[in-house]
Protein backbone atom coordinates (compact mmCIF):
# COMPACT_ATOMS: atom_id res chain seq x y z
CA UNK A 1 0.00 0.00 0.00
CA UNK A 2 1.26 3.45 -0.60
CA UNK A 3 0.74 6.17 1.82
CA UNK A 4 -0.44 9.48 1.05
CA UNK A 5 -1.34 12.74 3.11
CA UNK A 6 -4.89 13.90 4.42
CA UNK A 7 -3.74 17.52 2.98
CA UNK A 8 -3.19 15.77 -0.75
CA UNK A 9 -6.69 14.25 -0.56
CA UNK A 10 -8.42 17.39 0.80
CA UNK A 11 -7.02 19.22 -2.16
CA UNK A 12 -9.11 17.44 -4.58
CA UNK A 13 -12.14 17.30 -2.24
CA UNK A 14 -12.56 20.32 -1.74
CA UNK A 15 -12.43 21.04 -5.56
CA UNK A 16 -14.68 18.62 -6.28
CA UNK A 17 -18.50 18.90 -5.97
CA UNK A 18 -19.76 14.87 -6.47
CA UNK A 19 -17.30 13.68 -3.97
CA UNK A 20 -16.85 13.28 -0.08
CA UNK A 21 -14.20 11.42 2.35
CA UNK A 22 -16.73 9.02 3.30
CA UNK A 23 -17.82 8.42 -0.57
CA UNK A 24 -13.78 8.77 -1.24
CA UNK A 25 -13.13 5.51 1.24
CA UNK A 26 -15.86 3.55 -0.54
CA UNK A 27 -13.22 3.89 -3.83
CA UNK A 28 -10.86 0.78 -4.39
CA UNK A 29 -8.23 2.90 -4.23
CA UNK A 30 -5.15 1.41 -2.10
CA UNK A 31 -4.22 4.23 -0.51
CA UNK A 32 -3.80 4.45 3.13
CA UNK A 33 -4.05 8.13 4.27
CA UNK A 34 -2.11 8.55 7.29
CA UNK A 35 1.33 10.74 6.96
CA UNK A 36 1.11 14.83 7.17
CA UNK A 37 2.38 15.91 3.79
CA UNK A 38 6.10 17.03 3.59
CA UNK A 39 8.03 19.23 0.72
CA UNK A 40 10.28 16.38 -0.54
CA UNK A 41 6.91 13.91 -1.31
CA UNK A 42 5.67 16.87 -3.55
CA UNK A 43 6.41 14.96 -6.58
CA UNK A 44 4.23 11.94 -5.54
CA UNK A 45 1.27 13.97 -3.91
CA UNK A 46 1.14 15.77 -7.23
CA UNK A 47 1.00 12.12 -9.04
CA UNK A 48 -1.87 11.27 -6.04
CA UNK A 49 -3.97 14.46 -6.59
CA UNK A 50 -3.87 13.70 -10.55
CA UNK A 51 -4.76 10.11 -10.12
CA UNK A 52 -7.70 11.23 -8.20
CA UNK A 53 -8.81 13.75 -10.29
CA UNK A 54 -8.76 10.96 -12.93
CA UNK A 55 -11.16 8.67 -10.64
CA UNK A 56 -13.46 11.96 -9.70
CA UNK A 57 -13.73 12.40 -14.00
CA UNK A 58 -14.93 8.73 -14.35
CA UNK A 59 -17.30 9.20 -11.51
CA UNK A 60 -18.55 12.60 -13.89
CA UNK A 61 -18.75 10.65 -16.66
CA UNK A 62 -21.24 8.35 -16.13
CA UNK A 63 -24.80 10.14 -16.05
CA UNK A 64 -26.88 7.81 -14.14
CA UNK A 65 -24.39 8.37 -11.20
CA UNK A 66 -25.73 9.90 -7.99
CA UNK A 67 -24.30 13.00 -6.98
CA UNK A 68 -23.80 13.85 -3.29
CA UNK A 69 -24.93 17.42 -2.32
CA UNK A 70 -27.20 19.02 0.58
CA UNK A 71 -30.45 16.52 -0.50
CA UNK A 72 -30.91 13.36 0.85
CA UNK A 73 -29.22 10.21 -1.19
CA UNK A 74 -32.76 9.02 -1.44
CA UNK A 75 -34.11 12.54 -2.39
CA UNK A 76 -31.29 11.72 -5.65
CA UNK A 77 -32.17 8.66 -6.46
CA UNK A 78 -36.15 9.23 -6.81
CA UNK A 79 -34.75 11.84 -9.66
CA UNK A 80 -33.14 9.38 -11.05
CA UNK A 81 -35.43 7.20 -11.33
CA UNK A 82 -37.62 9.73 -12.67
CA UNK A 83 -35.41 10.76 -14.94
CA UNK A 84 -34.31 7.18 -16.07
CA UNK A 85 -38.38 6.55 -16.96
CA UNK A 86 -38.25 9.62 -19.42
CA UNK A 87 -34.76 8.91 -21.10
CA UNK A 88 -35.72 5.31 -21.93
CA UNK A 89 -39.40 6.62 -22.45
CA UNK A 90 -41.34 4.09 -20.56
CA UNK A 91 -45.46 4.79 -20.69
CA UNK A 92 -47.73 3.32 -18.73
CA UNK A 93 -47.87 -0.56 -18.25
CA UNK A 94 -44.13 -0.66 -19.30
CA UNK A 95 -42.24 -3.24 -17.03
CA UNK A 96 -39.67 -1.03 -15.13
CA UNK A 97 -36.22 -3.20 -13.79
CA UNK A 98 -35.81 -4.96 -10.48
CA UNK A 99 -34.33 -3.17 -7.68
CA UNK A 100 -30.82 -5.08 -8.36
CA UNK A 101 -30.41 -4.08 -11.51
CA UNK A 102 -31.63 -0.21 -10.92
CA UNK A 103 -29.00 0.01 -8.04
CA UNK A 104 -26.40 -1.41 -10.22
CA UNK A 105 -27.47 1.38 -12.83
CA UNK A 106 -27.60 4.17 -10.14
CA UNK A 107 -24.54 2.92 -8.14
CA UNK A 108 -26.17 2.93 -4.98
CA UNK A 109 -27.07 0.35 -1.84
CA UNK A 110 -30.65 -1.78 -3.20
CA UNK A 111 -32.16 -0.08 -0.12
CA UNK A 112 -32.01 3.01 -0.93
CA UNK A 113 -33.62 2.04 -4.15
CA UNK A 114 -36.17 0.20 -2.21
CA UNK A 115 -36.71 3.08 -0.20
CA UNK A 116 -36.78 5.68 -3.18
CA UNK A 117 -39.29 3.07 -5.01
CA UNK A 118 -41.67 3.04 -2.17
CA UNK A 119 -41.88 6.78 -2.43
CA UNK A 120 -43.20 6.60 -6.17
CA UNK A 121 -45.50 3.62 -4.89
CA UNK A 122 -47.08 6.09 -2.55
CA UNK A 123 -47.11 8.41 -5.44
CA UNK A 124 -49.23 5.90 -7.74
CA UNK A 125 -46.22 6.28 -9.95
CA UNK A 126 -45.09 2.49 -9.63
CA UNK A 127 -47.82 -0.83 -9.03
CA UNK A 128 -45.96 -3.93 -7.80
CA UNK A 129 -47.30 -6.91 -9.53
CA UNK A 130 -46.70 -10.02 -7.40
CA UNK A 131 -44.39 -12.76 -9.33
CA UNK A 132 -44.14 -10.03 -12.43
CA UNK A 133 -42.39 -7.08 -11.62
CA UNK A 134 -43.28 -3.40 -11.19
CA UNK A 135 -45.02 -1.21 -13.92
CA UNK A 136 -45.43 2.42 -14.40
CA UNK A 137 -49.43 3.09 -13.87
CA UNK A 138 -50.73 6.42 -13.88
CA UNK A 139 -50.75 8.73 -10.68
CA UNK A 140 -53.82 10.53 -9.58
CA UNK A 141 -52.72 13.94 -10.38
CA UNK A 142 -54.46 15.09 -7.03
CA UNK A 143 -53.62 12.25 -4.90
CA UNK A 144 -50.63 14.38 -2.91
CA UNK A 145 -52.79 17.51 -2.26
CA UNK A 146 -55.63 14.95 -0.88
CA UNK A 147 -53.12 13.56 1.41
CA UNK A 148 -52.33 16.87 2.73
CA UNK A 149 -55.30 19.01 2.85
CA UNK A 150 -56.50 18.59 6.09
CA UNK A 151 -57.51 21.42 8.18
CA UNK A 152 -55.84 20.66 11.26
CA UNK A 153 -52.69 20.76 10.28
CA UNK A 154 -52.72 23.65 7.70
CA UNK A 155 -52.33 27.49 8.43
CA UNK A 156 -55.40 29.72 9.04
CA UNK A 157 -54.04 31.51 5.80
CA UNK A 158 -53.11 28.88 3.83
CA UNK A 159 -56.93 27.73 4.50
CA UNK A 160 -58.27 31.21 3.37
CA UNK A 161 -56.28 30.88 0.14
CA UNK A 162 -57.14 27.38 -0.67
CA UNK A 163 -61.17 28.90 -0.07
CA UNK A 164 -60.31 31.76 -2.17
CA UNK A 165 -59.38 28.99 -4.98
CA UNK A 166 -62.28 27.45 -4.68
CA UNK A 167 -64.38 30.39 -5.56
CA UNK A 168 -62.06 30.94 -8.10
CA UNK A 169 -62.33 27.67 -9.57
CA UNK A 170 -66.13 27.59 -9.48
CA UNK A 171 -66.47 31.11 -10.69
CA UNK A 172 -64.51 30.25 -13.58
CA UNK A 173 -66.31 27.06 -14.62
CA UNK A 174 -69.02 29.39 -15.68
CA UNK A 175 -69.38 28.85 -19.60
CA UNK A 176 -67.94 24.99 -19.14
CA UNK A 177 -71.61 24.44 -17.55
CA UNK A 178 -73.37 26.43 -20.04
CA UNK A 179 -71.63 24.82 -22.62
CA UNK A 180 -72.38 20.95 -21.25
CA UNK A 181 -75.16 20.55 -18.81
CA UNK A 182 -77.62 18.46 -20.62
CA UNK A 183 -81.64 18.37 -19.94
CA UNK A 184 -80.91 15.27 -17.50
CA UNK A 185 -77.85 17.20 -15.74
CA UNK A 186 -80.94 20.08 -15.46
CA UNK A 187 -83.28 18.01 -13.33
CA UNK A 188 -80.92 16.19 -11.08
CA UNK A 189 -79.99 19.83 -10.40
CA UNK A 190 -83.14 20.52 -9.50
CA UNK A 191 -83.86 17.44 -7.33
CA UNK A 192 -81.24 18.74 -5.60
CA UNK A 193 -82.43 21.83 -4.76
CA UNK A 194 -85.57 20.70 -3.94
CA UNK A 195 -84.30 18.22 -1.65
CA UNK A 196 -82.17 20.82 -0.14
CA UNK A 197 -82.20 22.12 3.63
CA UNK A 198 -81.89 25.72 3.52
CA UNK A 199 -81.52 27.44 7.16
CA UNK A 200 -82.03 31.67 7.52
CA UNK A 201 -80.19 33.73 5.50
CA UNK A 202 -78.80 31.28 3.19
CA UNK A 203 -76.87 29.22 5.23
CA UNK A 204 -77.80 25.59 3.85
CA UNK A 205 -76.87 22.13 5.38
CA UNK A 206 -73.26 20.55 4.85
CA UNK A 207 -75.02 17.57 2.61
CA UNK A 208 -77.06 19.97 0.71
CA UNK A 209 -74.43 22.47 -0.14
CA UNK A 210 -72.07 19.74 -1.08
CA UNK A 211 -74.65 17.55 -3.60
CA UNK A 212 -75.36 20.68 -5.26
CA UNK A 213 -71.94 22.26 -6.06
CA UNK A 214 -70.49 18.65 -6.84
CA UNK A 215 -73.05 17.96 -9.40
CA UNK A 216 -71.87 21.71 -11.13
CA UNK A 217 -68.46 20.15 -11.10
CA UNK A 218 -69.19 17.03 -12.86
CA UNK A 219 -71.09 18.51 -15.19
CA UNK A 220 -68.34 20.07 -16.92
CA UNK A 221 -66.74 16.66 -17.15
CA UNK A 222 -63.18 17.59 -15.92
CA UNK A 223 -62.12 14.90 -13.60
CA UNK A 224 -59.70 16.86 -12.26
CA UNK A 225 -62.24 19.49 -11.35
CA UNK A 226 -64.77 16.71 -9.64
CA UNK A 227 -61.13 15.36 -7.70
CA UNK A 228 -60.61 18.93 -6.22
CA UNK A 229 -63.94 19.55 -4.92
CA UNK A 230 -63.93 16.61 -3.24
CA UNK A 231 -60.31 16.99 -1.69
CA UNK A 232 -61.43 20.88 -1.15
CA UNK A 233 -64.48 19.65 0.26
CA UNK A 234 -63.38 19.25 4.10
CA UNK A 235 -61.55 23.29 4.14
CA UNK A 236 -65.34 24.69 3.19
CA UNK A 237 -67.00 22.61 6.55
CA UNK A 238 -64.05 23.99 8.46
CA UNK A 239 -64.76 27.46 7.97
CA UNK A 240 -68.36 26.93 8.14
CA UNK A 241 -68.37 25.16 11.66
CA UNK A 242 -65.02 27.57 12.74
CA UNK A 243 -65.61 30.51 11.09
CA UNK A 244 -69.94 30.85 11.73
CA UNK A 245 -69.68 33.45 14.18
CA UNK A 246 -68.19 35.31 11.43
CA UNK A 247 -70.11 34.55 8.81
CA UNK A 248 -73.86 34.71 10.27
CA UNK A 249 -73.22 38.78 11.00
CA UNK A 250 -72.29 38.96 6.86
CA UNK A 251 -75.25 36.39 5.53
CA UNK A 252 -77.68 38.63 7.94
CA UNK A 253 -76.41 41.73 6.30
CA UNK A 254 -76.53 40.75 2.53
CA UNK A 255 -80.10 39.37 3.40
CA UNK A 256 -81.07 42.76 4.09
CA UNK A 257 -79.71 44.36 1.39
CA UNK A 258 -81.14 41.32 -1.24
CA UNK A 259 -77.97 40.76 -2.35
CA UNK A 260 -77.85 36.91 -1.35
CA UNK A 261 -78.11 34.45 -4.09
CA UNK A 262 -79.80 31.44 -3.51
CA UNK A 263 -79.08 27.46 -5.43
CA UNK A 264 -82.47 28.13 -6.49
CA UNK A 265 -81.52 31.24 -7.99
CA UNK A 266 -78.61 29.99 -9.49
CA UNK A 267 -80.65 27.06 -11.43
CA UNK A 268 -83.49 29.36 -12.45
CA UNK A 269 -79.98 31.43 -14.77
CA UNK A 270 -79.01 27.99 -15.59
CA UNK A 271 -82.87 26.70 -16.97
CA UNK A 272 -83.02 30.68 -18.78
CA UNK A 273 -79.53 29.34 -20.61
CA UNK A 274 -78.63 33.25 -18.91
CA UNK A 275 -74.64 32.67 -18.60
CA UNK A 276 -74.37 36.18 -17.57
CA UNK A 277 -77.13 36.35 -14.88
CA UNK A 278 -75.48 32.80 -13.62
CA UNK A 279 -71.82 34.42 -13.42
CA UNK A 280 -73.28 37.24 -11.56
CA UNK A 281 -75.42 35.36 -8.98
CA UNK A 282 -72.82 32.64 -8.15
CA UNK A 283 -70.45 35.42 -7.41
CA UNK A 284 -72.93 36.87 -4.75
CA UNK A 285 -73.71 33.16 -3.69
CA UNK A 286 -69.85 33.09 -2.51
CA UNK A 287 -69.78 36.82 -1.41
CA UNK A 288 -70.04 36.10 2.00
CA UNK A 289 -66.83 34.03 1.87
CA UNK A 290 -65.04 36.95 0.12
CA UNK A 291 -66.02 39.12 2.49
CA UNK A 292 -64.63 37.11 5.18
CA UNK A 293 -61.60 36.28 4.01
CA UNK A 294 -60.69 40.23 3.15
CA UNK A 295 -61.92 40.75 7.09
CA UNK A 296 -60.06 37.84 8.37
CA UNK A 297 -57.22 38.26 6.62
CA UNK A 298 -56.87 42.09 7.63
CA UNK A 299 -57.29 40.55 11.40
CA UNK A 300 -54.82 38.25 11.24
CA UNK A 301 -52.38 41.19 9.43
CA UNK A 302 -52.97 43.14 12.61
CA UNK A 303 -51.83 40.37 15.07
CA UNK A 304 -48.81 39.02 12.82
CA UNK A 305 -47.88 43.40 13.26
CA UNK A 306 -48.48 42.97 16.99
CA UNK A 307 -46.59 40.43 17.66
CA UNK A 308 -43.53 41.59 16.04
CA UNK A 309 -44.01 44.90 17.75
CA UNK A 310 -44.02 42.69 20.98
CA UNK A 311 -40.74 41.00 19.93
CA UNK A 312 -38.81 44.00 18.95
CA UNK A 313 -39.57 45.45 22.65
Amino acid sequence: MFKMSISALAIVLNESSICTKSMFLNINVHFLIIMPLHSKKKSFNIAFVLFVRQILQMIKSNNMKIEINQTTLIDQVEDSLLTYFKKNDLRCGDSIPNENNLAAELGVARSVVREALSRLKMMGLIHARPRKGMVLTEPSILGGMKRVIDPRVLSEETILDLLDFRIALEIGISSDIFRKITPKDIEELSEIVKMGIVFENNEYALISESAFHTKLYKITGNKIISEFQEIIHPILVYVKEKFKDYLKPINIEMSKSGRIATHADLLDFIRKGDEKGYRDAIERHFEVYKIFKVNRSLELMAEKNEEERIDSI
